[in-house]
C-alpha cells in the first residue's frame, strides 16, 4: 500500500512539474514536502559529496551532515522496494542526515567509481570517517540501526 502511495505521489509530482505553468504552487509544495531524498548527478556529487576527480586517492567528504547514498536503477525490483523506506527515513532524519539517490543507469561513471556491481547498494557517509558500503534491500529497522550507529554515533 505504501508503494502505491509513493508511486501516486511521484506521478502527481511529474504531472504537476510538466504542467507547472497552469498548476498552483500549493499542490507543488505538498509534493516537495513528501519527497525528502535528493537525486544526484555526477556534477552534484562532485560539489556536495566528494570530488573524486581532483582527489582520486583520498576521501574528503564535502557535506555538512552525514549522508546515506542509494545507488539504484529504475528497472531493479529491490531498488523499487526500498525506495519508499528511504523516503520515510529521509523524513524521519530530516535535518540530521542527507539521503541521496544515484541512478546507476544515468550516472555510470559514478557507479564505476564506487565499484557498484549489484543494486541497491547503500553508501553510509559519516562526517569524519571513511564511508561504508552495504548491498541489498536492507529492512527499515536495520537501516535505522546503521544510521544511528554509523552516521549519528548514537
Amino acid at each position: 500500500m505504501k508503494r502505491v502511495t509513493f508511486i501516486l505521489a511521484l506521478t502527481g509530482f511529474l504531472f504537476m512539474s510538466c504542467n507547472a505553468q497552469t498548476s498552483s504552487n500549493k499542490g507543488s509544495n505538498k509534493t516537495e514536502e513528501t519527497m525528502k531524498t535528493i537525486h544526484l548527478t555526477k556534477a552534484d556529487f562532485l560539489t556536495k559529496v566528494a570530488n573524486f576527480v581532483t582527489h582520486p586517492q583520498e576521501w574528503i567528504y564535502l557535506g555538512d551532515k552525514p549522508a546515506l547514498i542509494d545507488f539504484y536503477a529504475d528497472w531493479c525490483a529491490p531498488c523499487r522496494a526500498i525506495a519508499p523506506v528511504l523516503e520515510e527515513l529521509a523524513a524521519e532524519y530530516d535535518g540530521e542526515i542527507y539521503v541521496y539517490k544515484i541512478d546507476t543507469e544515468a550516472e555510470q561513471e559514478l557507479a564505476a567509481a564506487f565499484g557498484i556491481r549489484s543494486i541497491p547498494s547503500l553508501l553510509f557517509v559519516p562526517m569524519r570517517e571513511n564511508p561504508q558500503m552495504a548491498q541489498g534491500a536492507i529492512p527499515k529497522p536495520q537501516l535505522k540501526e546503521a544510521i544511528d550507529k554509523l552516521l549519528l554515533g548514537k
